[in-house]
């Protein structure tokens, strides 16, 4: 907690970035419910998550040059201001008119592809050493598990007790606070040589250019796969509310306490896992791929869960292991990518694993249209473990060379 209480601008960072990812999960809680009770579609259910998660991929190539060229700081604002407008959709969706709410979470989530990695290629340049910058991924990373926890458990509760209209007003102020907030950053988010000359947005070739950088870097190929690995299985994710609901037995309550807890495993993942990684790529790595293989062996144990108590203690502990990929990876690329091009291979990163969570979502949904839930979340968790072990076996020759290396430097 120091780097909040010394630095200035990464206080405001963070409690941006937070209170926004509060909105959106108390937003998803009451959008699972409306369409749960509206249509008693597994399938639909899916769509609102895919509908969180897939944009991402789509607006990448857009999303990743403007960050890298345009000053992040008024990106941020800017695309807050509109989301918050944008929100204004969620007012006016009804139970007849289900289109209207996931056509405003996805013009939402649209947007959000664009300050994601604002954000995060952001971080390296507000800090002021490299030990600040890892004790703010642990925090970033842990805060966006409390984030989902605190807005998940108050999605439900919030829901059941003020309404769901009332839940969406609540999600656009959170949209106007995150804009207020970077506003008062005056810390250049960028190296200025990034953006001192204006080149144009190109999104096909500069997405290109920060594939061949990655691809010819081995570290970070490893890091990108490390998250769209664990992605395989993400699916999952999407369907805890039908679990709650159809296997369990409870409405939005039940919902938001399964969303909670893995958003409280995904706050202590970080912590954990960060203390053991350091400055140590190959036990990054290494740290990466035991994390993927820890979610998984916990979502099968959630899909067998005889009490709704068992599951959400199953998905806390996925989530420790999912919540510190995503960290560990993150931290990695800041550290092994320039800043004239860190805005668009993390916008890459998270693109691909969002297209693979999309994927996994929608087909989770068929699973769960055809199975019993608790079957369909078993085959994408089964499917992931084995994703798990093919990324620790693939990454073991990489991890046995950056070790190799390392020890001229201990000598």
């Amino acid at each position: 907690m120091g780097v909040l209480r010394s630095n200035a601008s990464v206080r405001n960072l963070f409690f941006a970035q937070n209170i926004s990812v509060m909105g959106d999960y108390l937003t998803y809680v009451a959008l699972v419910g409306l369409v749960k009770d509206a249509t008693d579609s597994t399938f639909l259910v899916s769509l609102i998550y895919a509908a969180y998660v897939l944009p991402s991929f789509f607006f990448s190539p857009l999303a990743g040059p403007i960050v890298d060229k345009f000053d992040r700081r008024k990106i941020i604002v800017v695309v807050s201001v509109l989301q918050a407008v944008c929100g204004v959709g969620f007012l006016l969706s009804s139970a007849d008119r289900i289109w209207l709410a996931l056509l405003t979470q996805i013009v939402i989530s649209s947007l959000a592809v664009i300050t994601l990695p604002a954000f995060g290629s952001a971080l390296p340049n507000v800090t002021r050493n490299d030990e600040e910058l890892r004790q703010a991924n642990a925090l970033f990373g842990s805060s966006w598990g409390a984030s989902v926890f605190i807005g998940s458990a108050l999605g439900g509760l919030f829901a059941a007790t003020f309404g769901r209209t009332a839940t969406f007003v609540a999600d656009i102020a959170t949209f106007a606070l995150c804009a207020g907030l970077i506003a008062l950053i005056k810390v250049p988010m960028q190296e200025r040589k990034a953006h001192a000359v204006r080149e144009p947005v190109r999104p096909i070739a500069d997405m290109r250019e920060a594939f061949h950088y990655a691809k010819e870097n081995n570290v970070i190929f490893a890091l990108m796969a490390s998250k769209t690995t664990q992605a395989v299985g993400a699916g999952a994710v999407g369907q805890l509310a039908v679990l709650a609901i159809d296997a369990f037995d409870t409405g939005d309550g039940g919902s938001g306490l399964l969303l909670a807890a893995r958003g409280f495993g995904a706050a202590l993942g970080p912590f954990i896992f960060m203390r053991f990684a350091r400055n140590n790529m190959p036990r990054l790595l290494l740290l990466c791929g035991v994390g993927g293989t820890m979610w998984s062996v916990f979502y099968l144990a959630a899909s067998a869960s005889p009490v709704l108590w068992l599951a959400v203690i199953s998905i806390g502990a996925a989530h420790i292991g999912g919540g510190a990929i995503w960290t560990m990876a993150s931290y990695g690329l800041q550290i092994s990518t320039e800043d004239h091009i860190r805005g668009r291979v993390i916008a890459g990163d998270m693109g691909f694993a969002m297209l693979v969570t999309g994927l996994s979502t929608i087909g989770t949904g068929i699973l769960g249209e055809i199975f019993p839930i608790r079957i369909a979340i078993a085959t994408v968790a089964a499917i992931s473990v084995l994703c798990s072990l093919s990324y620790l076996l693939g990454t073991m020759g990489l991890r046995k060379r950056l070790r190799s290396e390392m020890l001229p430097q201990s000598a």
